[in-house]
């Protein structure tokens, strides 16, 4: 009688042991995205700052056919990685991942050159503070953020239309509301983006796809950072004079 009193207490501790370590399995992975992605922003900033400092890179840089390469390389680089992560190897998405954080750094320059370093800074923390924010509610929520998917696509899909069209009519009202729906879309798509990593965890195997899911996953959270920043920027950063 004794026995099967106590059976459920043996279960419960079983699936107790089974939760904590899905947990600490999880949490070694997300810290994993996020380093990536920190990395991946740190070394964009640095290669950002030094051709933004040095007269010769930004003639080089800005100053011949090299700006559209620079402009159109990390569309590259998101597409192969995008379309190959299953045939390329751990290493080789690596490298394609710090390549196209260096490239962003040399598109971002131009941030630095437009706007006063103090805006750029300030902005840059409330970036932060703001993905920060939405990521860790992406992470810790319950409800299912996923029926958001569509929305949020077709919102992105509408600010890349509008801003080409931007390129041709240049309106500053035009950009302006292109800004604040920026800022609306990419702070969604950073809860929903977490979100969708964190359960990615559970469908991977381990090992090589799991390494090469998690790249993929700071990728995704890399641009969410990177295009909010660069809509409040838009908004809220002070130009030189």
């Amino acid at each position: 009688m004794s026995d099967n009193f106590f059976q459920p207490n043996r279960t419960t501790a079983r699936w107790g042991t089974q939760t904590v370590a899905v947990d600490e399995g999880l949490r070694a992975y997300m810290l994993r995205v996020y380093n990536y992605m920190a990395s991946g922003v740190l070394l964009s900033g640095i290669v950002a700052f030094l051709i933004a400092n040095s007269p010769s890179a930004i003639q080089v840089v800005f100053g011949s056919p090299l700006k559209w390469v620079v402009m159109l390389a990390p569309l590259g680089f998101v597409f192969v990685l995008s379309a190959g992560i299953n045939r390329l190897s751990v290493f080789a998405a690596q490298a394609l991942y710090w390549a196209f954080a260096a490239c962003m750094g040399a598109s971002l320059a131009s941030i630095l050159l437009v706007f006063t370093g103090e805006s750029v800074a300030r902005v840059f923390f409330i970036t932060a503070a703001t993905f920060a924010g939405m990521s860790l509610y992406g992470y810790t929520t319950k409800a299912d953020l996923s029926k958001f998917g569509s929305f949020l696509f077709m919102g992105l899909i509408g600010i890349v239309i509008a801003g080409l069209v931007n390129i041709f009519v240049a309106s500053s009202a035009l950009q302006f509301a292109i800004s604040v729906v920026g800022v609306l879309v990419f702070t969604g798509l950073t809860a929903y983006d977490t979100q969708q990593i964190k359960d990615t965890y559970y469908e991977s195997a381990g090992g090589e796809i799991a390494g090469k899911m998690a790249l993929m996953g700071a990728l995704r959270l890399y641009l969410d950072f990177i295009n909010l920043f660069m809509m409040l920027m838009q908004l809220l950063g002070q130009r030189r004079d």
